[in-house]
């Protein structure tokens, strides 16, 4: 039961449920994009990241310079029951379908998503320093 609850007080912050979003709307997400399409600052984003991975909602990876994250596979019936209903609700609620639209204008942008994700083959240009 701790564990269920501590998933629910995670769900209980709109910031959090706004990148619990994005990520299932894109499979994997990096943190540059979720700051771009939330407006939220790196610290905000880091934060609400770090709190959904202590709650065994989000993964993250190494991709190169990103580290993308993605939603945790279930740990149980339980959690993969409230991700399903979760997924369902972020799909009609009108803050996350004003963030996926954010979300397909900056995958047709070419953000790091595109890169690391959908076009893994093509790098973006990245500035040399010297």
């Amino acid at each position: 039961m701790k564990e269920l609850a501590k998933v629910f007080k995670a769900l209980s912050d709109e910031s959090r449920l706004r990148i619990l979003n994005l990520i299932f709307r894109s499979g994997e997400i990096c943190v540059c994009d979720i700051e771009s399409i939330t407006g939220f600052t790196q610290t905000k984003t880091s934060r609400h990241l770090s709190y959904l991975r202590n709650a065994e909602l989000v993964d993250s990876r190494q991709e190169g310079l990103w580290v993308l994250y993605s939603i945790s596979k279930p740990k149980s019936k339980e959690h993969e029951q409230l991700l399903e209903c979760l997924k369902t609700i972020l799909q009609i609620n009108p803050v996350a379908l004003k963030d996926a639209k954010e979300l397909s204008k900056n995958i047709n942008k070419g953000c790091c998503t595109t890169f690391a994700v959908l076009k893994p083959d093509i790098k973006p240009a990245v500035l040399e320093l010297n």
